[in-house]
């Protein structure tokens, strides 16, 4: 693969230190370079807003973009105005790849922010390790992420599938039984976050009857339903998402199923139940962050959020506007604190981050795991809100988890980063 446009890359070690002495150096002709005004740092946002995730690539890429006009209100980042360049990566993994090649190489951006499906994000992120560009992956929760798809470029922000299994699994085995039945969406997130539940049941005990394999996009969950009725399990784990998981949740309340099992759904993404009523919400499920937590500055940022939201659809943030604004404004304040743009001094950083309770709006301070690149967080267990304070108190939170007690090891084990010496390096 070529390397990247050398107009704004200064490389600096491997094939790229030899580029810069056969052709180098360059003059760049901006009309930022002829004034006083420091150049701008571009960042690229990819992220699933048509798809069958589209629901949570559009409230993402709002999180994004509100972390980063609160930034530029206080001046940017080193004194440089951020700016942003956008592209719709529809949750098609064939789609991806070309994006963040477009991206990185024509359009030139210093960072790469987005990824819903998993699928999307490790392409995108093989593109980025290769090019040296540091790439958040804001919202997929696939294991593999920081699993065998890791990189040194990559970071992951979001909770994955292993981590929300821990937090519900042992006690739906308590309230429900032993008897387990998968519903698995046929992709790379399904399979590995279906996979990390059959772990964890049957090391705790427990059998799993039979694993229903459906494809993407669904629209007819009638079989497995009635497969459901035959077996009939104690606990019926879903590892299917989307606009795939409203058909479904709405297909087993149509067929009166949604009382007499026990439902784990691994997470709840907030953008896919928002507006769907609260009889659309039963069982038990995962979140890393709810509008209603009583802790410090979540009143402050919901404010905030509904100031610059006011025309928006969902009027309280949920757990994916809340990761995609996290993980952009981590990384300015790395940026800010570290006082570069250099991709290696901004990993290395990144690998020590520590963020306070507080900083997060959480109960438990969070890090990041440096033979991973996945945040370490507090992860929540929720079901429907059967006393709600008000129209959008959907969830109601029935416990919490430290992260050290929701670990993914598999992941420990399963990533090999690059080493720093393999990664090119560049300065934005």
């Amino acid at each position: 693969m070529l390397a990247r446009s050398t107009t704004r890359r200064r490389l600096i070690q491997g094939v790229g230190a030899a580029a810069v002495g056969c052709f180098g150096p360059w003059t760049v002709h901006h009309a930022w370079a002829q004034s006083k005004a420091k150049k701008p740092l571009l960042i690229g946002l990819a992220t699933d807003d048509t798809g069958q995730y589209a629901a949570s690539g559009q409230d993402e890429q709002r999180g994004m973009r509100m972390a980063i006009a609160e930034a530029n209100a206080r001046g940017g980042v080193l004194g440089r105005r951020i700016e942003v360049v956008h592209t719709d990566t529809g949750g098609d993994p064939a789609i991806g790849g070309p994006v963040a090649e477009r991206m990185i190489r024509q359009q030139e951006v210093a960072f790469l922010l987005g990824g819903v499906h998993s699928g999307v994000a490790s392409a995108m992120s093989k593109v980025a390790q290769s090019q040296g560009c540091i790439y958040f992956n804001t919202n997929s929760s696939s294991p593999t992420e920081a699993g065998k798809d890791c990189h040194r470029t990559k970071f992951v922000w979001d909770g994955n599938g292993t981590n929300f299994s821990i937090s519900v699994v042992k006690g739906a085995m308590t309230g429900f039984g032993r008897d387990w039945v998968l519903v698995t969406s046929d992709y790379g997130w399904g399979r590995n976050t279906a996979s990390g539940i059959r772990g964890i049941v049957e090391g705790n005990g427990g059998r799993i009857m039979e694993e229903l394999v459906v494809p993407q996009n669904t629209t007819d969950f009638g079989v497995v339903l009635n497969k459901i009725r035959a077996l009939k399990p104690g606990v019926i784990a879903t590892a299917v998402g989307g606009d795939d998981l409203k058909v479904l949740r709405r297909q087993v309340r149509e067929n009166s199923m949604d009382r007499g099992f026990g439902w784990i759904n691994n997470q709840q993404d907030w953008p896919d139940v928002y507006g769907l009523g609260r009889e659309a919400l039963f069982g038990i499920f995962g979140t890393t962050w709810y509008w209603g937590l009583g802790l410090a500055g979540v009143k402050e940022f919901v404010a905030r959020y509904q100031r610059t939201q006011a025309d928006y659809r969902i009027k309280v943030p949920g757990n994916v506007f809340y990761n995609g604004y996290m993980a952009t404004r981590e990384l300015l304040r790395t940026i800010e604190r570290t006082g570069s743009t250099n991709n290696l001094k901004l990993i290395k950083a990144l690998e020590g981050l520590r963020i306070p309770a507080v900083d997060r709006m959480q109960h438990h301070e969070a890090y990041m795991n440096p033979q991973t690149h996945q945040l370490q967080q507090t992860i929540y267990m929720a079901a429907y809100n059967d006393r709600p304070r008000q129209t959008d108190d959907l969830f109601r939170i029935l416990g919490r988890l430290p992260p050290h007690e929701v670990e993914d090891r598999a992941s420990l084990q399963q990533c090999s980063l690059e080493s720093y010496a393999a990664t090119p390096s560049f300065e934005p």
